[in-house]
């Protein structure tokens, strides 16, 4: 009788047993749905310490707080791959297809009513929705020039002070990547915002004609510091860290963009670090974060662009321990005082965009 009690009692110990990895295996599978599915698309490479990284940076902190599936296609510089690419990714598993820049939204215009049923959003440009068909596409533009005009009102600030490294001059720098609207943006804010604090102030102007080569922008900015530049603003990715070689080498100012630039380098390049006296925030990973939160959320606002500035932090000034070291109280206050100004609408910040 007893070897028949421990029978049953086994049985029903490996039944017991067994059930709960089933029920295991079932709560396991219970999100039972498949991972939402976001696929970042460069038309670059990463490595920039500004635009294309902190797009990553923004769909890596989505997956780690939405427990999304997220991957980073490095199309490279070639054109050639971008389209391929693309197509590519509308045809495989991907719910959401993000792609940046103004050289990528026709190829996206052409392939998101072939695909209706993925979500495709643009980032520094926009699609032409009065073309019909774009339902499943939602765009982000950023208004690059109020958070420009901010530091062009600060190098203003600086070459015009007695601050260390500063020369008797009153003449910046502008470093873009290409001469294109989007850069322009930068451009015509950081000078406006720089005849803000003095309409004496000289800007030199310098372009790379591409985003890709630090060489050359080191050439162009040094020839800018041996004109008499005790400050240049970098808008030219990675072809903007020649720009901060160029600060260090010759140890002038030198202002970030797109990413904090100073914590990229903090730990890495101190020496270089040690120059940027802040970056123009161009917050592409917190508006590609929202864009993916948005998703989830079922409010993506698609069929439309948004334009994300000061008012929304799609744009503002690094506020870093080397600003706060740096940087008078009283330049920080007039920084801040402008910032209200731009948000109340009190200042209007010009544009190289059509209004």
């Amino acid at each position: 009788m007893k070897k028949v009690l421990y029978v049953l009692l086994a049985v029903l110990l490996a039944l017991s047993v067994l059930g709960l990895a089933t029920c295991k295996k079932k709560e396991e599978a219970a999100p039972g749905e498949k991972k939402i599915r976001v696929a970042l698309y460069v038309n670059g490479t990463l490595g920039d310490k500004a635009f294309f990284d902190s797009a990553h940076r923004g769909i890596k902190q989505a997956e780690e707080e939405f427990g999304v599936y997220t991957k980073t296609i490095e199309g490279t510089y070639e054109e050639a791959n971008w389209e391929p690419d693309l197509a590519q990714l509308a045809e495989g598993d991907w719910d959401v297809i993000i792609a940046g820049t103004w050289q990528l939204v026709q190829i996206v215009e052409k392939l998101a009513p072939k695909h209706p049923e993925k979500m495709f959003v643009i980032y520094d440009s926009s699609a032409d929705y009065s073309k019909g068909g774009l339902d499943n596409v939602y765009s982000i533009l950023y208004a690059q020039n109020e958070g420009s005009f901010l530091v062009g009102a600060l190098a203003a600030l600086i070459t015009s002070s007695d601050m260390p490294k500063v020369n008797p001059e009153k003449v910046i720098g502008f470093l873009g990547g290409m001469d294109i609207p989007v850069i322009n943006d930068f451009k015509v804010g950081y000078i406006q915002g720089a005849k803000h604090i003095d309409p004496d102030v000289e800007v030199l102007v310098s372009y790379a004609n591409a985003f890709n080569d630090p060489g050359k922008g080191k050439e162009l900015v040094l020839a800018q510091y041996e004109q008499g530049v005790d400050i240049a603003f970098n808008v030219a990715a990675e072809t903007g860290i020649g720009l901060l070689d160029a600060a260090k080498d010759k140890d002038r100012y030198a202002i970030g963009v797109d990413s904090d630039q100073y914590i990229l380098f903090k730990e890495t390049d101190p020496a270089k670090a040690d120059n940027i006296v802040t970056s123009m925030m161009k917050n592409v990973d917190d508006s590609l974060y929202r864009a993916v939160k948005m998703y989830i959320e079922g409010t993506l606002p698609v069929g439309e662009a948004e334009v994300l500035g000061i008012a929304k932090d799609g744009v503002g000034v690094a506020d870093n321990e080397n600003y706060r070291k740096l940087i008078p109280e009283e330049f920080r206050s007039r920084i801040k005082e402008l910032e209200d100004k731009i948000l109340s609408g009190e200042i209007k910040v010009d544009t190289a965009f059509g209004q």
